[in-house]
């Protein structure tokens, strides 16, 4: 069959859908936009007043620290969120072996932590939107949508720590052990390098001393000395 080449804004086109199409991706889509809404419905509804006062207050229970608590963590959360989605839409780019790890980790320790917060959350919401003893007209649909949102953003931020700890364990150190290999190889070859070429020395060394000392001249008697010798006997 005849391959059907594809211009490179196709193929970039092509990788996007792709990566937004990974479970992951969609993990971290969803606990970003979960966490938009939980802060979002609280800074725009979430604080009301009474009729018979001007000063606003939250509408869980009257308690500032329950909707100051919900939109920090909610912030916070869609920061994070998306910052690691750029470390995944950039991880093939990134090649060192250690930066991938640091980054896994990091990934696993805060969706630990952010599963954490949010568990802590709901129960807190929850628990302050029951106790409430005055329901705003406004602020009731904002509450609800905090408590709601923070109880879906348990499962997605358990799936994010269970994908960055499969990553971290899936991934073998294989630069580890190709620079033992290497290693290895620059020893070897340089082991064999060095007795060659002291074999090579020493080959080349004998025939030339045993050529010098072939060409050294013996010492010789002069003939007078000779003939004075035989005369004298």
């Amino acid at each position: 069959m005849r391959r059907v080449s594809l211009s490179p804004q196709e193929q970039s086109e092509n990788n996007v859908v792709q990566f937004l199409r990974q479970p992951r991706t969609i993990a971290r889509i969803l606990a970003g936009l979960f966490s938009l809404i939980i802060f979002a419905s609280l800074v725009t509804d979430g604080y009301q007043n009474l009729t018979a006062s001007s000063q606003l207050r939250c509408v869980l229970n009257d308690n500032r620290v329950a909707c100051g608590y919900a939109i920090t963590a909610g912030v916070l959360a869609f920061l994070q969120s998306f910052l690691f989605l750029a470390f995944d839409a950039y991880d093939n780019i990134i090649i060192s072996h250690k930066v991938k790890s640091v980054i896994l980790s990091l990934d696993l320790t805060f969706s630990i932590i952010w599963s954490c917060i949010w568990f802590v959350g709901f129960c807190f919401l929850a628990n302050q939107w029951n106790r409430s003893a005055h329901h705003y007209l406004l602020g009731s649909s904002s509450a609800r949508a905090s408590i709601a949102f923070a109880f879906f953003s348990i499962p997605c931020w358990v799936y994010l720590g269970y994908r960055a700890l499969r990553g971290l364990l899936s991934e073998p150190p294989i630069p580890y052990k190709k620079s033992l290999d290497e290693g290895a190889v620059a020893l070897t070859t340089l082991s064999s390098v060095t007795t060659t070429s002291i074999s090579n020395s020493m080959e080349y060394h004998s025939p030339t001393e045993g050529r010098r000392a072939s060409s050294i001249p013996f010492p010789q008697t002069p003939r007078g000395n000779r003939l004075t010798f035989l005369n004298d006997n």
